[in-house]
């Protein structure tokens, strides 16, 4: 069974910047897990058919004139059924007022009313995007997470193969550290990986031989991040003279984390590869890519020689 993930009303409240009406109690003891949300349009018509009480619901400007045209007491009466269903929480959008009846009903079935300033939709597209982000299915991995040229990389590999020395090196350089050692990553959507460090051991490195850095603290706000999309994956391994690696780049090769599939890169390690430089350009290549240029098969064409590329994925969750 998959595990279920819950964030706080409070912590919601803050991001979105809520008004408080009414909380049954303090908003960081009630907890949502559902990413979903719901405009109540149908139940307020009567219609509570897979009604799910465990969505946030939002009520508009269509859903305050409707209840208008239908008069105090079928209004008091729709209400009272509504709050009765136990929602998660109410959220009334565009700062409209609220009417004195759905503030008394919120308030005897103990359920949490707020407001939103932003339009509906506006309030909408930020909830459900802040709540997929919060309640993804996550795991985290020993790695390295770091944005070169823009691209998310992250750097794995067996323990004191290099990894944190080489993240440093790309620190040095210009680019962005996410994360070291412990990489949580969350699947904000089917094609989307989010990768973050967990808040206690944030901007922290160990290096072999010096011990605890803070990359924030020494090289400043602009070397650090507290997320970033992971674009490619780059494994580190020790050079095996018996291994042949790939010298063309025809193939392609992912990872599945969580079931998005991942472009990955194997890179081996040994005395006199400067992995910084290799990294970036392998960066700088995974966004050509992206944008329809592969070099390898260019200059196979150039060659007269036209060879397709086979598709390989491994499995990492």
């Amino acid at each position: 069974m998959a595990q279920e993930f819950k964030i706080s009303l409070q912590a919601i409240i803050d991001e979105c910047k809520l008004e408080i009406i009414h909380t049954p109690q303090n908003p960081a003891n009630i907890m949502i897990s559902n990413i979903d949300v719901n405009r109540p349009g149908l139940q307020l018509a009567g219609f509570y058919e897979y009604f799910d009480n465990g969505r946030i619901q939002i009520i508009g400007k269509a859903e305050l004139a409707y209840l208008s045209e239908i008069g105090p007491e079928m209004m008091s009466a729709r209400l009272k059924t509504f709050f009765e269903h136990k929602p998660a929480a109410v959220v009334v959008s565009r700062g409209m007022e609220i009417p004195e009846v759905m503030v008394m009903q919120a308030k005897a079935s103990e359920i949490p009313l707020l407001r939103s300033e932003e339009s509906t939709s506006t309030f909408t597209s930020k909830l459900v995007a802040y709540l997929s982000l919060q309640l993804a299915p996550r795991i985290t991995r020993h790695g390295v997470l770091i944005e070169v040229y823009g691209e998310g990389m992250l750097i794995l590999g067996e323990s004191g193969v290099g990894k944190s020395e080489t993240a440093i090196e790309l620190v040095k350089r210009g680019h962005r550290l996410v994360a070291d050692d412990a990489v949580e990553i969350r699947k904000a959507s089917n094609i989307t990986l989010v990768g973050s460090s967990p808040d206690n051991i944030r901007h922290f490195l160990e290096l072999r031989g010096i011990g605890i850095i803070n990359a924030r603290q020494l090289f400043g706000m602009g070397a650090v991040k507290v997320s970033e999309k992971i674009d490619m994956v780059v494994e580190l391994e020790l050079w095996n003279p018996e291994k042949v690696y790939d010298r063309m780049g025809v193939d392609n090769h992912y990872m599945s984390i969580l079931g998005v599939k991942v472009p990955s890169l194997t890179i081996p390690v040994k005395p006199g590869r400067n992995l910084a430089v290799i990294l970036e350009v392998a960066a700088m290549n995974n966004r050509q890519k992206k944008m329809g240029y592969n070099a390898a098969k260019e200059l196979l064409c150039n060659l007269g020689m036209d060879m397709e590329g086979s598709e390989t994925v491994t499995s990492y969750t």
